[in-house]
């Protein structure tokens, strides 16, 4: 076969043309053997994936978690074929058999692309528009990280410099975390990003025009990006030359994002299939596929059919990136030499470790005084920001009441922002009124690498970021959600701002740990915790979120127990606990009230503070019934929200003290004592408890 170029731009031969429709009959094939899946746009798209695995990105296949790579994101995750066949050609570990296992059990190919699951894959992506925002949040990684370690190098020549690439479709561009994100990415003039549109017209309810009439490159133009469009060749296939030269276009933009609009026909170049929604969600069907065959000279009997010149022509990507990264580990030890002081600081970050002495920096509170966790939050954080470099975030326009600002001199803006403070690489981000996009953002920065990411907002708007707070969790990514204003302790903003339900709603996504404290102390102990578990020693990653009272608590001495989750803050005076009160956050002070009546009329009353269930889950079952005495049948679980998450706890003979509905609009005192919150309600249910447990 001839691999005469076919193109002036771009070397493009008749062997990469057949790699294309290899790519593109794989996918057909794949979705056909297992009876379902999306192959009409991996067909369609298979030129522009191509283009950028074989012709466009930096990256070594043999080690696809090379630091100085470029990334690639698959928004549009329903097309995971796109991904996995470019992942098999090239050689990132995927194998023939591994996509004739599409979307079956234990396969390396499931239905969506998982991170940690496949080689290449470098996040999870599903959701529609996720994946724009965790490209959008990595891209700001990639600048942060270049600020901590090579800040003076000329625009392209530090080894830290590198590009993010994303493809997304119809749907990620109609989800309204896409718009927040692609917003951002303007305004912070992101020239690493290039985001390239799958123009198809197609989704599952038919044509777009049933729901999209608006003009799609004039709003990234608003956005501040730079647009280009693609059109296809005359037969309607996407032009892998106007791709490429679309691409280095945009590479040569450095001062805003490139979204790069191409108009492609969804399933070409099947007969009937193409153009059509079937194509979208469903298997071609055996004729069709046949058919496809044997438009691009394949053999239509056949199925999984890769020619070994094909192979060996698409591997050769293993010779290019091991070519590559030579190149690029010369400049990274010309810059380790130049720079020893970084280079040990970078040695510390890439290999999980915190600075030494780090954790005497964080700060003990004065028991007796009344600090909101919010406050205290806020303390820790600047006190970690001088030793901690990596560690940075902000909120979703919330920074004085979330209390997240690290560093009051330095924001992460653009160079030309005219705020006081502006620096490309600093410490405070701004994600704006987006916290959607907020904390798919930050999953794209922990899933960068190098940096540690926090981002806050009120406790009731996590509502927005679920989606992706799951996808942390999903992806063990270690990143920290800082959500204060966390009860009706809030006050007079009233139910639509009072969290009431989300508690015990966070708490059941698996894999995300919650944390609310009680004072202060237990703050400053939980965010030296969460520090703690980012570090090599515990594997994989684990995202928190810290809830985080509006209003003064009472603070306490501090007790090294809530870093196991739950400990005994109180213990019973005059012989062993008759009853255990449990309680949370700014409730653990009621508590510690009603034990004081309950010990006054001679019941030995404990109190535990149980600042996050998940870590306590986590301890032996020795400690936790140290803790919580299996022989204790009388408790009281004490929280300003549902009681969903405290039946386990307290038993058949419990009492929950928790509210069922939503909150009111008043003091939060009085709303505390409206809604039995007193010390007095919650020794009345311990006697009650007692009663019942005596029965």
């Amino acid at each position: 076969m001839s691999t005469k170029p076919t193109t002036a731009d771009l070397e493009w031969t008749e062997l990469d043309q057949r790699a294309v429709d290899t790519a593109r009959v794989l996918a057909a094939d794949a979705v056909q053997k297992v009876g379902n899946g999306h192959p009409g746009t991996a067909m369609s798209l298979a030129p522009a994936a191509y283009t950028l695995f074989q012709k466009v990105m930096r990256h070594d296949p043999a080690d696809a978690n090379w630091v100085g790579r470029d990334r690639f994101v698959l928004s549009a995750g329903h097309s995971s074929l796109t991904l996995y066949t470019q992942l098999y050609l090239a050689g990132f570990g995927l194998e023939l058999a591994d996509l004739e296992s599409f979307r079956t059990w234990g396969s390396k190919t499931p239905g969506h692309p998982e991170y940690g699951h496949t080689t290449g894959v470098e996040t999870t992506t599903g959701p529609l528009g996720q994946g724009v925002a965790n490209a959008v949040g990595m891209a700001m990684a990639a600048r942060y990280e270049r600020g901590l370690f090579d800040p003076e190098a000329a625009e392209g020549e530090s080894p830290f410099d590198h590009f993010i690439y994303c493809i997304a479709g119809d749907g990620c561009l109609q989800e309204g975390i896409s718009a927040e994100a692609s917003s951002l990415a303007g305004h912070q003039k992101l020239g690493n990003l290039v985001l390239l549109w799958d123009d198809n017209h197609i989704s599952i309810e038919g044509d777009t025009e049933t729901a999209v009439s608006e003009d799609t490159c004039k709003r990234y133009e608003a956005y501040g990006w730079h647009v280009q469009r693609v059109a296809p060749k005359p037969d309607g296939d996407l032009d892998p030359n106007a791709v490429y030269d679309a691409i280095e276009a945009a590479k040569k933009v450095t001062d805003r994002p490139s979204f790069i609009a191409m108009r492609s026909i969804i399933a070409w170049p099947a007969p009937h299939a193409q153009n059509t929604e079937a194509a979208h969600g469903s298997a071609l069907g055996d004729d069709e596929v046949a058919a496809t065959k044997r438009v691009l000279g394949f053999d239509a009997e056949k199925s999984f059919e890769v020619s070994d010149e094909v192979i060996a022509h698409t591997r050769q990507a293993l010779d290019r990136g091991r070519a590559a990264r030579a190149v690029w580990e010369k400049s990274f030890q010309q810059w380790r030499d130049n720079n020893p002081e970084r280079a040990a600081e970078y040695d510390r970050v890439a290999g999980g470790e915190l600075p030494k002495g780090w954790e005497e920096k964080i700060p003990v509170f004065e028991a007796g005084k009344g600090l909101a966790t919010r406050a205290a939050s806020g303390k820790v954080l600047q006190a970690l920001g001088a030793v901690v470099p990596e560690l940075w975030g902000g909120s979703a326009d919330l920074a004085g009441s979330n209390n997240t600002t690290i560093d009051k001199t330095s924001s992460f803006l653009p160079e030309g922002n005219p705020l006081p403070g502006a620096d490309p690489y600093g410490r405070t981000i701004h994600f704006g009124i987006r916290e959607h996009a907020m904390a798919a953002e930050m999953n794209g920065i922990a899933l960068h690498g190098n940096t540690r990411i926090y981002g806050g907002t009120f406790l009731v708007f996590s509502d927005y970021m679920r989606n992706a707070v799951r996808l942390s969790a999903l992806m063990h990514l270690p990143v920290t959600y800082v959500w204060t204003h966390d009860s009706i302790g809030l006050g007079e903003d009233g139910p639509t701002h009072q969290p009431v339900e989300h508690l015990a709603s966070l708490r059941a996504i698996p894999g995300l740990n919650v944390v609310r404290p009680a004072d202060a102390n237990e703050t400053a102990i939980a965010w030296r915790e969460i520090l703690r578990r980012w570090t090599k020693e515990f594997g994989k990653g684990q995202p928190h979120g810290l809830a985080l009272t509006r209003q003064g608590v009472p603070t306490y001495e501090p007790d090294e127990g809530a870093a196991k989750g739950g400990y005994v803050l109180f213990d019973a005076d005059g012989g062993d606990a008759e009853v255990v009160l449990v309680a949370t956050g700014s409730e653990v002070h009621v508590a510690v009230e009603a034990r004081e009546r309950l010990q006054a009329d001679g019941v030995p009353t404990r109190v535990v503070s149980m600042p996050c269930v998940e870590w306590f889950e986590q301890q032996d079952q020795g400690y936790r019934d140290s803790v919580l005495p299996p022989s204790v049948r009388a408790r009281v679980a004490v929280e300003a929200g549902i009681g969903l998450t405290w039946h386990k706890y307290v038993g058949d003979a419990g009492r929950i003290v928790s509210l069922e509905h939503f909150g009111a609009s008043a003091d939060a005192k009085v709303l505390f004592k409206e809604f039995g919150f007193t010390a007095e309600n919650v020794a009345s249910a311990a006697r009650e408890s007692l009663a019942a447990a005596r029965r």
